[in-house]
């Protein structure tokens, strides 16, 4: 009985599918907010791949609001590298206006920080961890990673691999002015063929951003992919993005099984836009 329990539970984890983000923790995540004092613990993915949206919305309570699915991974993996005690959170989501009350404040809050759209969390550890946890993670290669010393407290969010330290971190200059760090990311990163991919615009400071419909997927010229966006309006056959957080889809699934998918900004282009925009690697199963 007891053979064909363990045989039962191997085939179980074997047939088990693989988590949707390739940075991924082990479906689990405990958190504490050191400002309101909430706490929780969820399991927030099934055994089968999906998601349990009340864990999630609990988590995201605690978080103080948006909390993004790749986040709240990425935020489980390193629960999972610092030895599984619960983390603590030293500022999760920021509404714009708080955001800009800090800056007014004299805090070092950047202008169009990742912490007001649910992409960044800063965390606290024991300061002996500190260091070797932010070279794992910056050893991801999947994210932003700050390490603050002093402070006692990793920043951690899930825009353009990028790692800093207190003192280098450039906040005072406001480096995304002017859409200069615009950035996209795909809901999830791992697809099934014909499934639809939806693509998010990020770091949008000067808006409109308008995005052509015709974009290309895993650096191959003749790869191309049509986007629709139900929520923007058209502009010149162009794609209308008039804030951050807006929305694309991908009409149809792309030929290639891995690659990156290449946006093109539509002249003209506001300030410092960049005139293409790259997402995070995508897998097409």
């Amino acid at each position: 009985m007891r053979l064909l329990a363990a045989l039962l539970l191997a085939a179980s984890a074997w047939a088990a599918p693989p988590p949707r983000f390739f940075v991924a923790g082990d479906g689990q995540l405990a958190l504490v907010n050191t400002h309101t004092g909430a706490r929780v613990a969820a399991r927030y993915r099934r055994a089968d791949g999906s998601y349990d949206a009340g864990a999630v919305e609990r988590i995201r309570r605690v978080f103080g609001g948006e909390a993004s699915l790749r986040l709240i991974e990425v935020l489980s993996h390193l629960q999972r590298l610092a030895g599984g005690r619960p983390l603590t959170l030293v500022s999760g989501y920021r509404s714009p206006e708080y955001n800009e009350q800090l800056r007014e404040q004299g805090a070092k809050a950047a202008a169009g920080s990742l912490h007001t759209e649910g992409l960044a969390a800063d965390v606290a550890f024991p300061r002996p961890l500190l260091r070797g946890l932010w070279r794992k993670v910056r050893a991801l290669d999947c994210c932003g990673a700050g390490y603050y010393a002093r402070q006692g407290f990793l920043h951690v969010d899930v825009g353009q691999p990028r790692f800093w330290e207190a003192a280098t971190s450039r906040v005072d200059e406001n480096l995304s002015a002017g859409n200069a760090r615009l950035f996209a990311r795909t809901e999830f990163d791992r697809f099934t063929r014909g499934e639809a991919i939806t693509v998010t615009l990020h770091a949008l400071t000067a808006p409109p951003v308008k995005i052509a419909r015709v974009a290309r997927f895993g650096g191959d010229e003749d790869a191309r992919v049509t986007l629709e966006g139900s929520e923007l309006r058209e502009v010149d056959g162009c794609l209308e993005a008039a804030r951050s957080g807006a929305s694309v889809r991908v009409a149809g699934a792309p030929a290639a099984r891995r690659g990156r998918l290449l946006l093109v900004i539509c002249e003209p282009r506001p300030e410092r836009t960049p005139a293409t925009v790259e997402t995070n690697p995508v897998e097409i199963r």
